[in-house]
């Protein structure tokens, strides 16, 4: 799998379009895969910084004993309009579990720098590998995805 920085190498403007998405309303959805194989939907904050894709989430929590057990993942932006005027970004790939708490440390020391926030409780936080990054919106009568897959680069489709 890739990391985030070897992705937006490969494709720096699919990269940056999905990177804006996703900061434009922090909240997004994940799903990820229960304990019996099917689909869990639930809200998180992904964070790009430092060529990593992180995924930070309450201790415990049970998207992450998903993650932990099986760590494909998908990765939604928030879409707050029908029309897409704004457009529509996923990621997909797997989610590695962090356990160093060096690297915890350091990656919650600059979340608190960049926003001035910081888990309470603490954070089981996963490095995301995408696999696979799709941008869909609106231009004129058509649909224009594009979308990157590891090993194959950029496809750019229109569709009316």
């Amino acid at each position: 799998m890739a990391t985030w920085g070897q992705f937006s190498g490969e494709a720096p403007d699919l990269a940056k379009k999905v990177c804006t998405r996703f900061e434009s309303d922090r909240h997004a959805l994940i799903a990820t895969l229960r304990k019996d194989g099917s689909p869990r939907i639930s809200g998180v904050e992904p964070d790009i910084a430092d060529g990593e894709l992180w995924i930070g989430m309450m201790v415990g929590s049970a998207k992450s004993r998903d993650l932990q057990r099986d760590g494909r993942f998908a990765l939604h932006n928030a879409t707050t309009a029908a029309g897409m005027s704004s457009g529509d970004a996923k990621i997909s790939g797997r989610a590695e579990f962090v356990t160093d708490e060096d690297v915890i440390g350091a990656y919650l020391r600059k979340l608190f720098e960049r926003t001035g926030w910081q888990p309470p409780n603490g954070v089981d936080l996963f490095r995301a590998e995408p696999a696979e990054a799709v941008t869909i919106s609106v231009e004129g009568d058509e649909m224009v995805i594009e979308s990157w897959r590891e090993g194959e680069g950029v496809r750019r489709r229109a569709r009316t």
